[in-house]
């Protein structure tokens, strides 16, 4: 199992962030360089994958934030959120193997379409929905081309050419390819792309229906992907602690700002996102759409809506239950960012470690090293025994 977290480069809150996916949101923590490593160092602190680093007009610029947070790190890496279209395929394959080259292998890419024609208009793309995934196969095709051979390489599709592209370096390894998308349109590109297949956090039974289009898609062409699900998390000690934040964060949310994102979120032509919000249909009374599924979040923000809500045990249940229909990814956020690292590095992976579902592969060493004396355990010094003392 990989665990990734988010990287709020929108700004963050101790409240839900209202907007998203199309429309302007911010957080009243603003997302300086100097916040943001504080997020980086606890993802990887606690044992975190990636991050993923979001795309959009409403948040800054992924891969130029990563590049620049990169080197405030060691070993983890970036989920960068790209959308083939806004740049040439073979300018996003040779910046894409540079960031690899110069971070030992930390890039994974995210693969977004773009779900709303109103911001791709805003970016100066004009092509309605289904050009867009045409396009992305088209885009797609190029970079693993380029990637892949040393010899120049032409193609020439209905949205996109090169001629006689070539890259001077390769990445090594090639950026594991993300990508989501709930339609017909979606699903055949990620069918023949897909390193991993995305959804975003829908009851069980929706989420295997859906996965076992996309494997049979993906078999047509002789492939295998992996799957991964994106879902926010409020994990605490005990239930009733749990829910009860995720009831402060629904009193926090401003009225004005549910109908004004729901009405800007009717408008989307994003499958996932009608999916989304057919889950709460905009009301606020029965938000549990499964047990400790809740899709408050959905009411405020677009895209990902739904929070995995309870003890640390029973989000570690939930967890092992969507591991249970193929699911291996999961790509995970909370308010505010910094905290929840925190709550659910140290309140579920551990559970999910005992139980031999996750490792983080690093052992640190429970010792402490004390002046002019032999090493001290932990064990000791919580026994209260003195350490031996060197010659």
């Amino acid at each position: 199992m990989h665990f990734h977290w988010f990287l709020p480069t929108y700004g963050d809150s101790r409240n839900l962030v209202a907007g998203g996916h199309g429309t302007l949101m911010s957080g009243d923590r603003p997302a300086t360089l100097a916040y943001l490593r504080q997020v980086v160092a606890a993802a990887e602190h606690n044992g975190f994958e990636s991050l993923l680093t979001p795309t959009g007009a409403w948040c800054e610029d992924a891969l130029i934030t990563a590049a620049l947070l990169a080197d405030s790190s060691e070993r983890i890496k970036f989920l960068v959120a790209l959308r083939p279209g806004l740049m040439s395929p073979a300018l996003a394959a040779q910046m894409a193997t540079t960031f690899q080259w110069q971070t030992d292998g930390r890039l994974l890419l995210n693969v977004v379409t773009g779900g709303e024609s109103r911001e791709q208009r805003a970016y100066g793309d004009f092509l309605d929905k289904e050009g867009r995934y045409v396009r992305a196969d088209e885009f797609l095709d190029i970079v693993r081309g380029l990637w892949s051979s040393q010899d120049a390489l032409s193609y020439s599709g209905e949205h996109l050419a090169v001629e006689g592209s070539v890259l001077a370096r390769r990445p090594d390894p090639v950026p594991p390819i993300f990508f989501g998308g709930s339609s017909a349109a979606g699903i055949r590109v990620a069918a023949r792309h897909a390193d991993t297949y995305l959804t975003w956090g829908e009851p069980p039974a929706a989420v295997a229906e859906k996965l076992d289009r996309v494997r049979g898609a993906a078999a047509v062409h002789g492939r295998t992907p992996s799957f991964g699900i994106r879902l926010h998390v409020i994990s605490r000690d005990t239930s009733e602690q749990a829910w009860a934040e995720a009831e402060r964060l629904l009193a926090g949310i401003d009225p004005e700002d549910v109908a004004r994102v729901q009405a800007s979120l009717a408008a989307s032509e994003s499958e996932g996102q009608r999916r989304m919000l057919d889950l709460h249909g905009g009301r606020t009374d029965s938000l549990e759409v499964s047990p400790n599924l809740w899709a408050g979040v959905g009411l405020v923000r677009g895209g990902a809506g739904t929070a995995l809500v309870g003890s640390h045990e029973e989000v570690a249940d939930r967890i092992a239950e969507y591991a249970g229909l193929g699911l291996s990814h999961f790509v995970l956020s909370g308010y505010p960012h910094l905290e929840e690292t925190y709550s659910f590095g140290e309140g579920v992976l551990p559970i999910l470690a005992r139980r031999g579902l996750w490792s983080s592969g690093e052992r640190r060493e429970d010792t402490v090293s004390v002046p002019f004396t032999t090493v001290a355990t932990v064990a000791d010094i919580r026994s209260g025994e003195p350490a031996s003392v060197g010659g």
